[in-house]
């Protein structure tokens, strides 16, 4: 089976990626590839900060690896906290503090549409592609349910009247920014392997 390193330390995102895959392809976290570092994201873009941490794993390794950075994009707030979704309440990342700041900066306003953009920043064979996921949706007046990570219990996207954190695994990924950005990538590498076959 093919072998991935996925560039994060984040737990979450490793188990949501490898339940996407569904095992298609062997992923290794930064952990169990046996490094142990953080990846600044310092850049302005997801697409820069996503090129960052992939770049930065391949030339450790040499070996093919993907990342992912995804942001909450909010209209009303004019696309904030987007690349710093993070780290929108402070340096140090805390979901807690974040969805927080950002009910609170959205208290007065009516307008509650928002977006969540994956990008995936593949290496493969030393050449670099890129893949985007996006789910539209709006922001909860209330946190809601306990499952997922980081701001799900406030996202409901269309099509539901739930909030990420209120859905099963297999129910998120029905609309999911990172389930649309990974069926690229798993389109992209069978059309790949299909080819170098041949």
């Amino acid at each position: 089976m093919k072998i991935l390193v996925f560039a994060t330390n984040n737990k979450n995102k490793v188990e949501e990626i490898r339940f996407i895959l569904q095992g298609r392809f062997s992923i290794l976290s930064l952990k169990e590839a046996g490094i142990f570092i953080d990846i600044p994201e310092p850049h302005s873009t997801l697409e820069e900060n996503a090129n960052e941490k992939s770049r930065t794993i391949h030339a450790l390794t040499s070996e093919d690896c993907f990342s992912e950075d995804t942001g909450l994009e909010v209209v009303a707030l004019n696309g904030e906290p987007g690349v710093k979704s993070a780290r929108y309440a402070s340096d140090k990342p805390d979901f807690d503090n974040n969805i927080a700041k950002l009910l609170l900066n959205l208290k007065e306003k009516t307008e509650r549409s928002a977006r969540f953009r994956t990008i995936i920043s593949l290496i493969l064979d030393k050449k670099e592609y890129i893949f985007e996921g996006i789910c539209t949706g709006k922001i909860s007046n209330e946190i809601s349910g306990n499952n997922g990570f980081g701001y799900d219990p406030i996202f409901i996207p269309d099509g539901s009247f739930k909030t990420f954190a209120e859905m099963t695994m297999d129910e998120k990924n029905k609309f999911s920014h990172r389930t649309k950005a990974a069926e690229k990538l798993i389109a992209f590498l069978n059309s790949y392997y299909e080819q170098a076959k041949n």
